[in-house]
């Protein structure tokens, strides 16, 4: 059995959570899961449709995007993954085992207005106390280097300049392409892409219905994030 059969059987597992959740159509989305002790990640391979995937098919790769195991080239994605988990993962100490790419609607329809999503409502102070944050347009100079791999250095960039912590704003929108969502599993980094889904598509509706509505009082947000995240935190069940 290969040594990295839990990563491959992680990665499987949590790409075939995309089309249960309505995250993609056809083959528009990925997932990866990474192993910090190994140095590397298992992640979709590119352009094979859901219901064609397995385990075996799964490819892992290093952190410099080279294939260590797997018949099949590795999602087209891949080097977005890669500088986020160097950054972050491995550089940065957050805890980061998997990451989410897909072309939901609503979320991507965020993503072409160039807007990050305001924080109405409750339903998303439960999971960040920020907005979802958007970043510029990628460079003309900087997609003609290296697309996928200057689309991450985006990423990690915008959070610096913005002072946004990824441990705590697990998600990003990524000026006219789409979202990236990442968490301490690769199941987790698929339920904070099903998350962000809900939360766009309740904040287009928000601006529809008002669109000069309000961002949430910082007091109510602290409250419900606090209950759920916090040193204090009382929702759920103990020990679960």
């Amino acid at each position: 059995m290969s040594k990295y059969q839990s990563i491959k059987e992680q990665a499987y597992e949590a790409n075939m959570q995309i089309p249960e959740q309505h995250l993609a159509i056809y083959t528009w989305g990925n997932v990866s899961s990474f192993d910090k002790d190994l140095g590397v990640f298992a992640i979709k391979p590119s352009g094979v449709p859901y219901g064609d995937l397995s385990v075996d098919s799964m490819v892992v790769v290093d952190l410099d995007g080279n294939k260590v195991e797997g018949s099949l080239n590795p999602s087209s994605d891949t080097l977005t993954h890669c500088v986020l988990y160097k950054e972050w993962a491995v550089g940065k100490g957050a805890d980061i085992g998997g990451i989410v790419h897909t072309h939901s609607t609503f979320a991507v329809s965020w993503a072409q207005a160039v807007r990050s999503i305001p924080l109405f409502g409750t339903t998303h102070a439960d999971h960040i106390q920020t907005c979802v944050p958007c970043t510029p347009y990628i460079t003309k100079e900087a997609l003609k280097a290296n697309y996928e791999l200057e689309t991450g250095k985006l990423i990690v960039k915008h959070f610096a300049d913005e002072g946004i912590n990824p441990a705590e704003t697990t998600m990003v929108l990524v000026a006219g392409h789409g979202p990236f969502t990442w968490g301490k599993t690769a199941d987790k980094a698929v339920y904070n892409a099903a998350v962000l889904e809900e939360v766009a598509k309740m904040a287009a509706f928000t601006v529809a219905v008002n669109p000069a509505a309000m961002t949430l009082p910082e007091y109510i947000i602290d409250k419900h994030y606090q209950r759920k995240h916090g040193p204090n935190a009382y929702y759920g069940q103990k020990g679960k």
